[in-house]
């Protein structure tokens, strides 16, 4: 009874350093460069397992229906795993990140400051008080707890912590920066 080996997934993509969208002729520059890197006759770079990774990726992506079908048997998730980072849209969401991160922290702050007893702050409230999407409210809360500058309680409401008030002390930000991001909340 003989065992089969399982084969072990190449992403022919990333070993050749080309996007999914790249040309014929994009492949082939990739590969040369490459093959002549890992070469087992380069005596400073060779190494027979990328060589022969190498060879793998260009044979597969160089036939138009050997790369369709290795296209075909990519997990959904990855046909999005090559970022572009070209688009002004990322570069922009990029930039209002940390005013976004901001403006939770302040309101988690004022919070904190004007009720002491009850300083936790329910994730629906951040909603519907922050002028920002629900993806973005989810991205600033998880980076705000990663750095500590925020936790949840015991009841799932964020609060601001030492470090998230002293983070925002020594990093004020303008008003024209904050209120933008913040829905004028009527008081009851």
């Amino acid at each position: 009874m003989s065992t089969q080996t399982p084969v072990k997934f190449q992403d022919h993509y990333m070993v050749l350093g080309v996007q999914r969208k790249s040309t014929a002729e994009d492949v082939f520059q990739a590969y040369s460069k490459l093959a002549a890197k890992y070469h087992p006759s380069n005596r400073e770079t060779r190494d027979q397992e990328k060589f022969n990774a190498v060879n793998s990726a260009y044979e597969v992506l160089s036939d138009p229906e050997r790369r369709k079908a290795f296209e075909a048997s990519l997990p959904q998730g990855q046909v999005l795993d090559n970022p572009e980072f070209n688009s002004d849209e990322f570069f922009h969401a990029i930039q209002g990140e940390n005013a976004r991160r901001m403006a939770i922290l302040c309101l988690l702050y004022d919070r904190r400051r004007l009720r002491p007893g009850v300083p936790g702050v329910s994730v629906r409230e951040v909603e519907r008080t922050a002028a920002i999407t629900t993806d973005e409210m989810f991205f600033c809360i998880w980076y705000l707890k990663q750095r500590n500058l925020i936790i949840s309680d015991d009841k799932s409401n964020l609060q601001i912590t030492v470090d998230g008030m002293d983070y925002l002390e020594k990093h004020t930000p303008t008003p024209e920066t904050i209120l933008p991001l913040l829905h004028k909340l009527k008081k009851a």
